[in-house]
């Protein structure tokens, strides 16, 4: 957020993505914990509009809802570089840019393309330059190199699943959520109570 000068953050929980089984965690559920990450860090938006929308949650669909909201404004998709590369799979793709500028988020040492559709993608629409984000509202790919943690949301649920404790990857907040719905398996005891209640 800082480096490219956002506004403001929106995290949009899907609601039915098309490409993916269906959430474990029920949406309510996972709004709540986008909630409980985010508390009191400025300009972060949890944003529920795909869990209100009905049919599957095509990205097109809610760029086109924040663009009627914002038409004057430059708007920012913020992905990471697997789902970068499997962009020509998604529903009506090719308008993206024609909504907002695509940011993609990337460890260091990783290439992005240079042949196929997205490597054509870049080519066309690529800018080293974060100030071009700025001055048109939407159509250019911005790769935004950044430091990422070994922490996926799938190893989350499978360590859960397994009886295991969660309270080091993730804020004491969405742990308890984890811990109280059971909604990644079985409940587990009480997370961090003690190291919350002294702190």
């Amino acid at each position: 957020m800082t480096a490219l000068d956002l506004a403001a953050v929106h995290f949009v929980p899907s609601g039915d993505p098309p490409h993916k089984n269906r959430p474990q965690a029920g949406g309510d559920i996972r709004f709540q914990m986008i909630n409980a990450a985010i508390e009191g860090q400025a300009g972060f938006v949890a944003d529920d509009r795909e869990l209100n929308r009905s049919g599957p949650s095509y990205s097109i669909d809610t760029l086109e809802s924040v663009r009627q909201e914002h038409p004057d404004d430059a708007l920012c998709l913020l992905i990471g570089m697997d789902a970068f590369l499997g962009l020509p799979e998604w529903h009506r793709w090719q308008e993206i840019p024609a909504l907002a500028h695509v940011v993609v988020a990337h460890r260091p040492g990783w290439s992005p393309p240079r042949v196929g559709l997205v490597g054509d993608l870049l080519a066309s629409r690529g800018t080293s330059r974060a100030t071009d984000l700025r001055e048109a509202r939407s159509g250019r790919v911005y790769i935004q190199e950044v430091t990422q943690l070994e922490i996926s949301s799938s190893g989350v649920r499978a360590l859960v699943s397994q009886g295991g404790d969660p309270r080091f990857l993730l804020p004491h907040a969405v742990a308890a959520i984890i811990e109280q719905t059971g909604c990644y398996g079985q409940p587990q005891r009480s997370i961090g109570t003690k190291e919350r209640n002294h702190a």
